[in-house]
């Protein structure tokens, strides 16, 4: 597959097409919604800058753009002062930096490998994956302790 080809209108399209609506609005205050509803052109113009990325191998600084917004955490926040402890953060990035992720990641994700180690941020894994090798490991370290 060439890089012209990589990122085409219609691919572009339908990454566009599958965005969710009713997110934050980003840095530049642009939501999917922008992306959905403008002219068709759009699909257009954003193949061209992602081929062209992906051939200069150049990120514009816009794409480092970002906010973070704390979010309580679902506890009884009525009844207690709060603390930091009871937030989560989530970063608002830019949305065409999110809509060239989707592109890549569509694209590419096959070329991608990440180790067996990491549980965070990886399809199809997560705590009880973690819980369960932590589990394991000190079930291996601890079990010639109790054998004397």
């Amino acid at each position: 597959m060439s890089e012209d080809s990589s990122f085409d209108v219609e691919f572009v399209g339908n990454v566009i097409f599958k965005l969710q609506r009713g997110k934050a609005a980003d840095f530049f205050n642009l939501s999917a919604e922008h992306l959905l509803f403008c002219h068709p052109n759009i699909s257009v113009l954003l193949s061209k800058l992602f081929c062209l990325i992906t051939t200069t191998r150049y990120i514009s600084v816009g794409f480092n753009f970002n906010y973070i917004v704390p979010v309580p955490k679902p506890k009884d926040c009525r009844t207690k002062a709060m603390t930091c402890d009871d937030f989560r953060a989530i970063a608002i990035s830019p949305l065409i930096s999110n809509m060239f992720e989707h592109c890549f990641l569509s694209r590419f994700q096959y070329l991608l490998d990440t180790s067996s180690n990491l549980f965070g941020f990886k399809k199809g894994v997560g705590c009880r994956h973690a819980i369960y090798t932590v589990h394991n490991i000190v079930k291996q370290a601890t079990s010639g302790w109790f054998h004397c």
